[in-house]
């Protein structure tokens, strides 16, 4: 089986770089890559040239428009009957290829995802923010590990799809965040299978700095109230845990000023993700960044959320994105 591999970015060359390099060790090489240049000041064409010789690989640049719609301008240029997309800020295991391969020749899928994971080479920041993104201290767990799932719901960093299936579905929508919730929901409505292969994990940067995994979190709050609207049975009771969590934490610092035995339930939670985070990546200092981690997206996306809540739903205002041009600074 052959794949075509679509990548947007958007002013990261020294990503692109990694991933480009990382693509060169698959140990299965039946695989073209187009680098779809998302109207970047900071363009990655001379990194793609370093690799031509390696890779059969396609760039072009567009103008902005987002990650989803840069996505279908890729998709477009695609010889091959199956894409894969991953986010500039992955780095992919040599055996990524041959896993998802295997897989589909024993049992053929419209679409899957796979998990991340942290490299020992992250940044403690990185490391910590990869820990966020998948603990059950922040109701990150589902993206990380069930094996057998009703609906998975498989995100862009990570995802691959049939032709056939991106086509029926006309490609990405237009929602600038959580288009990838959205492509997905769209998929399960169209009656496609999605699974989850564990085998097709990467290595997944995120955001180098807890301002710009704020923004990303924030912005993600906001989005899952666009996707109720566009997708009325996609909201669960899981999406309220973050609003739930600023709510209860801001009751629990205000009481702690007359009954000082509340400040122990901000203690105790920031305790729990210090102990489980140490444990699994092996060091204190990840574990203590990992609490400012689990803080700033609980907060992020819960005020986020909650913003969109009486925006939308209450004032009945229409959709909206707070960080969108400056995303990324």
């Amino acid at each position: 089986m052959n794949f075509s591999i679509v990548i947007p970015v958007y002013n990261r060359p020294e990503e692109i770089d990694e991933l480009l390099d990382s693509l060169t060790r698959q140990s299965n090489k039946n695989f073209e890559v187009i680098i779809a240049e998302d109207g970047s000041s900071k363009k990655c064409n001379s990194v793609v040239e370093k690799y031509v010789s390696e890779l059969s690989v396609i760039y072009f640049e567009k103008p902005n428009s987002g990650p989803g719609q840069t996505r279908n301008a890729g998709a477009e240029k695609a010889k091959h009957d199956y894409l894969i997309f991953f986010d500039s800020d992955c780095i992919i295991p040599e055996n990524y290829i041959q896993n998802v391969s295997s897989y589909l020749k024993n049992k053929f899928i419209d679409a899957y995802g796979g998990p991340d994971k942290a490299l020992p080479t992250f940044t403690t920041v990185q490391k910590a923010i990869n820990y966020s993104m998948t603990s059950f201290f922040t109701t990150g767990g589902i993206r990380g590990g069930k094996k057998s799932m009703d609906k998975f719901h498989p995100r862009s960093f990570n995802l691959g799809v049939s032709k056939k299936a991106f086509d029926a579905l006309g490609g990405y929508g237009k929602m600038r965040f959580g288009e990838d919730i959205d492509f997905s929901l769209r998929l399960l409505e169209k009656g496609f299978e999605t699974v989850l292969i564990p085998e097709a994990y990467v290595y997944h940067k995120r955001r180098s700095t807890f301002r710009q995994f704020f923004k990303q979190v924030y912005n993600s709050g906001i989005a899952r109230i666009n996707l109720y609207l566009a997708h009325p049975k996609s909201l669960k009771l899981v999406h309220f845990l973050p609003s739930f969590f600023v709510k209860a934490m801001i009751i629990s610092l205000l009481l702690s000023l007359f009954f000082p035995v509340f400040i122990l339930v901000p203690i105790l939670y920031s305790f729990l993700v210090l102990i489980d985070s140490t444990i699994k990546n092996r060091s204190i200092k990840v574990g203590l960044y990992s609490i400012i981690a689990a803080w700033t997206q609980l907060f992020g996306y819960g005020t986020g959320f909650i913003s969109a809540v009486w925006k939308r739903l209450i004032m009945r205002k229409g959709e909206f994105k707070a960080f969108e041009k400056k995303f990324y600074e």
